[in-house]
């Protein structure tokens, strides 16, 4: 059992967080005692899902929505499964927009060094928009893609 202090550390949270998670309803287990949240093994995994979700851009009425899926059992699997299959789905759209995110940055990293070394963008500009060297035209094209 852990105290709201050691979780917090754990996690790098504020207690202040973990104290509005709980009034929110998503540790509906949690101990108290001689009212000192104790927090088990439980809800330490509760929390990596809450800050999982967190980072997958859900909100927390949602992620207390599926919370309370949880605690009516075998009959929200279904739902749960969807609800998840969502957020893979959105992350995967996500990864792919950082990916030519950092196909740009590098692409651009290579030009201006080019440039750099040449004094001038001539060379480069020469070689655009089809004739970079492979692995450039390669961030070049999907960074460029619609």
């Amino acid at each position: 059992m852990y105290t709201i202090g050691q979780v917090s550390e754990m996690f790098h949270l504020p207690v202040s967080t973990l104290r509005y998670y709980d009034k929110e309803g998503l540790f509906p287990e949690l101990k108290r005692v001689s009212g000192i949240r104790k927090f088990s093994e439980n809800e330490l995994e509760k929390l990596r899902l809450i800050e999982c979700l967190k980072k997958s851009g859900l909100e927390i009425k949602d992620i207390k929505r599926f919370m309370e899926w949880c605690s009516q059992g075998s009959s929200t699997y279904r739902l749960r499964y969807e609800f998840f299959l969502r957020q893979k789905e959105l992350m995967e759209h996500k990864m792919e927009q950082m990916q030519k995110t950092l196909d740009m940055i590098c692409y651009k990293c290579w030009y201006y060094e080019q440039a750099s070394a040449d004094g001038n963008e001539d060379r480069i500009q020469e070689m655009l928009p089809d004739r970079l060297p492979e692995s450039i035209q390669k961030l070049f094209d999907h960074a460029h893609e619609d």
